[in-house]
């Protein structure tokens, strides 16, 4: 093999390694959080306060042992409070004739599915049918609730796409000129989330003001970090964001299961990446009165404020390399000048 064939093959190789390391950790990352889902500690109420109530809420937790996590509520409207703040994801209103299951599924269509297949026995066992109400149902133009999670993944591709194009045809400017690109690139791709959001999609119908802001948010944080790990990652950077912004996170963010369907690390991650604080965040905003979404909002101003540390370390570094390229230019231009007095 020639000297220039055996070089070319070697380049291939090398490069070629970044997708096959992507394939083996979006193999991990989604089987690892999709896969198994079952419900850990799923909080649900029964609804009732005399010793029927209390019994039968006995029997469902220790039959269902750490799948579910059950307590009980005095009335009805108590237990639809609950459910609008996330406080429980079911509620069983016993009754001998009509038994009721109170479900949010806005908050999530599979934990509410999941919640139906616990309670649908129980009614079984009294002969009689499930009557199911939604009391916080998604909206006409998202019926399966998922459409915010599909909104994620528009803005996390734009976002983390354009880090490539910032750090590779951007790589001869400034840092403070690719910030500022980062910036501006945020703020166009949470405008085009907001517009499929609402006038293309209608998954939204109301907050549309409320949802570019966690879209920019959640954008600017990408970009930044991702801007700023450029300096450090290099042709490496596209792998560092698809870890990051894809493997991690498209995992945790509750859009597909919520944390109390999966294992302990996904759920764990749920409690403060980024993807959960927008999907929740918009969640929250949309359909259930801002409950909880002052937290979702502090997720997403953190990851902004890494994004900013991240550039802030690549400024210093890029400084310091300049620093010492420009001594190195100087010192050689010093010896040619000796060498051209010597001569």
């Amino acid at each position: 093999m020639r000297p220039a064939t055996r070089a070319a093959l070697r380049h291939v190789l090398t490069h070629l390694l970044t997708p096959l390391l992507m394939c083996v950790g979006m193999g991990l990352a989604y089987l690892g959080a999709f896969a198994d889902p079952t419900p850990h500690e799923l909080p649900v109420a029964v609804v009732g306060s005399g010793p029927s109530a209390e019994r039968l809420a006995g029997a469902i937790g220790e039959r269902a042992g750490d799948k579910l996590s059950v307590h009980t509520v005095a009335d009805r409207a108590e237990a639809v409070r609950e459910l609008k703040d996330q406080d429980v994801f079911g509620a069983y209103v016993p009754d001998r004739r009509a038994p009721e299951l109170l479900i949010a599924s806005a908050g999530s269509d599979t934990t509410a599915s999941a919640v139906q297949k616990v309670f649908t026995p129980v009614a079984a066992r009294q002969n009689a049918p499930l009557k199911v109400t939604d009391v916080v149902p998604p909206s006409e133009g998202d019926p399966t609730g998922q459409g915010i999670f599909f909104l994620l993944v528009a803005l996390s591709i734009g976002s983390y796409a354009s880090v490539a194009v910032i750090g590779g045809a951007g790589g001869a400017l400034a840092l403070r000129i690719r910030a500022v690109l980062a910036a501006a690139t945020s703020l166009v791709v949470s405008v085009i989330g907001v517009v499929l959001a609402g006038p293309v999609f209608n998954l939204v119908d109301h907050g549309l003001w409320g949802l570019w802001g966690l879209s920019w948010l959640y954008s600017a944080g990408v970009l930044f970090v991702g801007t700023g790990l450029h300096t450090f990652l290099k042709r490496w950077t596209t792998l560092g964001v698809m870890v990051l912004f894809v493997m991690l996170n498209f995992t945790s963010a509750g859009g597909v299961f919520r944390p109390e369907l999966q294992n302990g690390f996904f759920a764990g991650l749920h409690g403060f990446w980024n993807g959960a604080g927008f999907v929740e965040g918009t969640r929250s905003l949309v359909y259930f009165g801002h409950s909880g979404l002052g937290g979702h909002v502090t997720t997403l101003l953190v990851w902004l404020a890494v994004g900013l540390v991240v550039l802030g370390a690549a400024w210093a570094v890029e400084r310091r390399r300049g620093v010492r390229a420009a001594e190195a230019a100087r010192a050689e231009a010093e010896e040619e000048m000796e060498e051209a007095v010597g001569v």
